[in-house]
């Protein structure tokens, strides 16, 4: 066989193959020239080496550790549980993880994040319908006032109301409100999430996991407007005009009860049962708990928390002696 037949054939390989052969030369970059997070911890604790690097290396978060092997039980009601550690990414509890369960009305976190995604803040609503089922801010029909406003009513006093107002002021109305929030859920990879209304009402197709709401509350509270409202205990916000006042009340006990509680939503229908999203920020560190399909959400938090902090020690990463 010639050389010349060789390199013809060669060619057309090549030709044939270039995204293999490219797919093949990015996973050898990858694994190559990639370092991983221990080596950035040898990098970082090496003065010599970080001096003369043209980036700065990332020191890895402090890994919560349990000391003491003890882990929560029967005392806990809810059947979904969730306790995960927001800095290095840990989840330190578990219960029925992935069990597709209703969520209520801490649905309203996703209708908030669609919310800020598509009005501003100082947008003016007017309402239209109002739904007056479950917990309500006491909006009336004909009356102006700010998604802002609306989204204190949604997330503070949990007003199902406010949340459908938000969602028929979409474009296109609630449905299409909805389709965007199961889209937002697919972006997020909410896996086991699906939304039919923007309020929390039971639904056979409305359905959250555990471990989903917990990303969920996660990302939202890396948005400073749902991080700052759903830490208010009470606030009075009114119409547009000044005219109407409607004073707001956290639903979420455990506000001001238990130092560190900075939020983020309840939830309650019957068949839901009793659902809570909490952030808890103590020492440095912050966590955030759920549960679904509690007996009692308050007391299953307050002693999962009691459990955290009793616990668990943040240690920081060492890199190995070599």
């Amino acid at each position: 066989m010639s050389n010349k037949f060789i390199e013809r054939i060669s060619r057309v390989w090549m030709v044939r193959h270039w995204d293999k052969l490219l797919f093949l030369v990015a996973c050898v970059v990858f694994f190559v020239f990639i370092p991983s997070p221990r080596l950035f911890a040898r990098i970082s604790s090496n003065p010599k080496i970080a001096k003369v690097l043209p980036f700065a290396t990332p020191s890895p978060a402090p890994y919560p550790i349990n000391t003491t092997g003890i882990y929560p039980s029967y005392e806990i009601t809810a059947e979904g549980v969730v306790v995960y550690d927001l800095e290095s990414g840990t989840t330190l509890y578990g219960r029925n993880t992935e069990a597709l369960l209703s969520p209520a009305s801490t649905t309203k976190i996703m209708t908030a994040l669609v919310a800020l995604e598509h009005f501003n803040l100082d947008d003016v609503v007017t309402i239209a319908t109002v739904a007056n089922s479950g917990a309500v801010m006491g909006l009336v029909p004909g009356e102006q006032i700010t998604v802002e406003n609306l989204l204190y009513g949604a997330l503070i006093q949990s007003g199902n109301d406010a949340a459908w107002a938000i969602a028929e002021h979409f474009d296109g109305g609630v449905d299409k409100f909805v389709e965007a929030m199961n889209t937002k859920a697919a972006a997020l990879h909410l896996t086991s999430t699906h939304f039919t209304n923007p309020v929390g009402y039971d639904d056979p197709n409305h359905k959250m996991s555990a471990i989903d709401l917990t990303r969920l509350g996660a990302y939202a509270l890396s948005n400073k407007t749902i991080a700052k409202m759903v830490a208010i205990p009470q606030i009075t916000i009114s119409d547009a005009a000044h005219t109407r006042f409607h004073p707001l009340t956290n639903v979420n006990a455990l506000l001001g009860k238990i130092p560190g509680v900075a939020g983020i939503k309840t939830g309650w229908t019957e068949e839901a049962g009793e659902n809570l999203v909490t952030l808890v920020e103590r020492n440095g560190r912050r966590v955030i708990l759920v549960v679904l399909k509690s007996r009692n959400r308050f007391s299953d938090t307050e002693q999962l928390i009691n459990w955290v902090f009793t616990n668990y020690e943040w240690r920081e990463f060492t890199a190995p002696e070599s």
